[in-house]
């Protein structure tokens, strides 16, 4: 077993980690504050070639492997989730399953601008959207249809807590063509934003990842053309689920991140901060804390590259991108509010950065599938 990197896999993690320092770290905190959307930061990583990372080259992507995407969404996450979330869904769902599923006429005509992350000089990213109001860990009860008309479909319906919603040119829609069937009359659409019927409903004030824009998004007799469904009919629940699957992959990578990124600035602050005539690295206290930190971070970081590696070699890692998710997750939450503990104070206001990260952990817990599905998915595994 190699633990080793490419020099390759190297040279883009750096180029993550220079462009996250110098690119997103300037204004970070003022954007957190306002809610601002970091579409020059996103515009930069597209030219960089981050926003379609495993696309193949003919589609205009990058061609990287999954073990370098884990690493560039570290990078960018110890500082800005909110930069890192736009990454994971344009990277992990969008691309991924046009890449994957779509058809030939489609990838040329979608998944190449969607790779490039820029059309006509405008920014051109991916929205995924499965989410409703009474659809999220139960992604079965489609409320959103989708009737077949012959040669085309007619969409109606609302998608909630979508990211990317009011940035993004594409919408993949997940929707129920024929409810007597189940999860097997569900279908998956690729609509465009600026098609008549299609409304951005308010952004959504968030605890954490401010700056990623989260919209709801609804259909009004909205016309898809039968050829922007993607593979057969009644795919559209497998294809969701699928493409989760790679998607989970990209959350653990930012969960890990965002609670690399605390551990960092815990260790650096530890040795700064003085109590009781010393640094409170002194302290055995704190030491636990962060040789806690730091094993845990460790481990999650195996559990991610474990089922990139597994991803990359075609394998089922349907559990080790579960157990990735999960630990991450819950890594990441532990982390940050241990980070804020050791700042103290100081960790509890905005320009030391932890709380932020702490606030920005919390969601990766629940989008693409919480942790508590995510133990369904591993129980279901080692119980068969």
């Amino acid at each position: 077993m190699n633990f080793e990197f490419t020099e390759e896999q190297l040279a883009v993690k750096q180029a993550a980690r220079d462009f996250a320092r110098q690119e997103c770290l300037p204004g970070v905190i003022e954007r957190d504050e306002l809610q601002r959307f970091p579409k020059e930061q996103i515009y930069k990583l597209a030219e960089l070639g981050f926003m379609g990372m495993m696309v193949k080259p003919e589609y205009g992507g990058s061609g990287m492997d999954t073990i370098s995407y884990v690493l560039a969404m570290e990078e960018i996450s110890k500082i800005d989730a909110s930069v890192s979330v736009c990454v994971s869904v344009n990277n992990s769902l969008v691309c991924y399953g046009l890449q994957e599923y779509g058809s030939e006429e489609q990838k040329q005509k979608y998944l190449t601008p969607l790779a490039q992350g820029i059309k006509d000089g405008e920014l051109y990213i991916g929205a995924f959207l499965l989410s409703e109001p009474e659809a999220g860990s139960d992604a079965t009860s489609q409320r959103t249809t989708a009737e077949d008309k012959g040669d085309h479909y007619v969409l109606n319906g609302i998608k909630n807590w979508i990211t990317n919603g009011n940035s993004a040119s594409v919408y993949l829609v997940i929707a129920q063509t024929d409810p007597a069937k189940g999860h097997k009359g569900i279908n998956a659409f690729i609509v465009e934003k600026n098609w008549p019927g299609v409304t951005v409903g308010a952004k959504e004030n968030k605890l954490g990842i401010r700056g990623s824009d989260t919209h709801s998004i609804s259909f009004q007799d909205v016309i898809v053309p039968k050829e922007n469904r993607i593979g057969a009919d009644g795919f559209g629940f497998k294809f969701a689920m699928k493409t989760l699957e790679g998607g989970r992959i990209g959350i653990a990578s930012q969960a890990l991140g965002i609670a690399s990124g605390a551990y960092e600035l815990a260790l650096a602050y530890s040795k700064e901060r003085k109590a009781f005539g010393q640094p409170i690295m002194n302290h055995q206290i704190i030491q636990f804390k962060l040789a806690d930190m730091a094993t845990k971070i460790e481990a999650a970081r195996l559990f991610c590259l474990k089922a990139a590696w597994e991803k990359d070699q075609h394998l089922d890692y349907t559990l080790s991108g579960s157990m990735a998710k999960v630990f991450a997750s819950e890594t990441a939450m532990w982390t940050t509010t241990e980070a804020v503990q050791i700042h103290g104070g100081y960790g509890y206001v905005k320009e030391f950065h932890v709380e932020r990260l702490m606030r920005d952990a919390k969601i990766t817990q629940i989008y693409e599938g919480t942790s508590e599905i995510q133990r369904i998915v591993i129980s279901r595994s080692i119980l068969k």
